[in-house]
């Protein structure tokens, strides 16, 4: 199978039209429609159903299409390997994080390492825990931060910081003058909480089993700064990691919490029984050995 064709194929699946495909590729409409019809014949089926002048994907130009994504993705990164082999300066490393942590530790890692290694290039992914601990997992990206520790025993990991977790609550709230507290004080309170699937909405829902408190959820978010937003405007309290310097709101209070557990691990995650290219064992060596405690 053509790889010219295979991408071709993926660039009019996601500009399902013609015209504009071709323009976006540079060739003649012309060209691409042999294109796909050299890769429908060698399939043995159609890929796209016509409608108004608009290619549509059928069942099988949506399978074909998971598939071909996958295989270009493995061929860039088996380019990319062989480029690194060649040369251990150049490469790229795909890298994703957490959205906490994009201000402050990613970019950390990235600056430190780039100030020794500055023809390295960086491909960047934003997700949540459970996303990355699955692109990890499926090779789409090399390395990842995040926490807590996955429970995936083919993925490794090495820890780089440890935060404090805060109860946070509106300035007017009967617990706003403490200074810290424990999450049992909590009970009673409704809770602003990320979805199910996130890392910090585990690491919560065992603080409050540990302290036998059962909260009501008044609202699920997908991020930490409108939990913060909405807990300072008195809809409920929430937990978070405690803020960096200058990005706590600034109608809340931050209570540090005095539970055991009350903390977020981060750390680097990878698959140890997948092949890396020289660039990204290099990227790991350096995160591993340093000291991240100031951070």
């Amino acid at each position: 199978m053509n790889v010219g064709d295979l991408e071709w194929f993926v660039t009019l699946a996601e500009t399902p039209h013609m015209t504009q495909a071709a323009e976006r590729l540079n060739v003649t409409q012309p060209t691409l429609s042999r294109s796909l019809a050299r890769l429908e014949q060698e399939i043995g089926a159609p890929l796209f159903d016509r409608v108004n002048r608009r290619l549509r994907l059928n069942p099988s130009g949506e399978v074909l299409l998971r598939h071909a994504r996958r295989s270009l993705l493995e061929l860039r990164a088996a380019t990319e390997h062989i480029r690194a082999l060649r040369d251990p300066e150049h490469g790229t490393v795909r890298l994703g994080f957490l959205h906490s942590v994009a201000t402050w530790l990613a970019p950390e890692l990235i600056r430190g390492f780039r100030a020794r290694a500055p023809q390295v290039q960086f491909a960047l992914t934003q997700a949540a825990t459970y996303e990355l601990e699955a692109l990890v997992a499926d090779g789409i990206v090399d390395l990842a931060v995040t926490g807590p520790r996955p429970s995936d025993e083919d993925l490794a990991w090495h820890t780089v910081h440890t935060e404090q977790l805060c109860l946070v609550v509106p300035r007017d709230h009967r617990l706003a003058d403490r200074g810290r507290a424990g999450i049992a004080e909590a009970a009673g309170e409704p809770f602003v909480m990320l979805g199910p699937d996130f890392g910090l909405r585990r690491l919560t829902d065992d603080l409050l089993a540990r302290a036998g408190v059962h909260p009501e959820v008044a609202f699920e978010s997908a991020e930490i700064a409108t939990m913060e937003s909405l807990a300072a405007a008195g809809l409920g309290v929430t937990v978070v990691p405690r803020p960096r310097p200058h990005r706590a709101d600034p109608n809340a209070v931050y209570l540090p919490l005095t539970d055991d557990a009350a903390h977020r691990v981060l750390g680097l995650v990878w698959r140890a029984d997948r092949p890396e290219s020289p660039v990204v064992r290099r990227f790991r060596d350096f995160v591993v050995s340093q000291e991240w405690t100031a951070l």
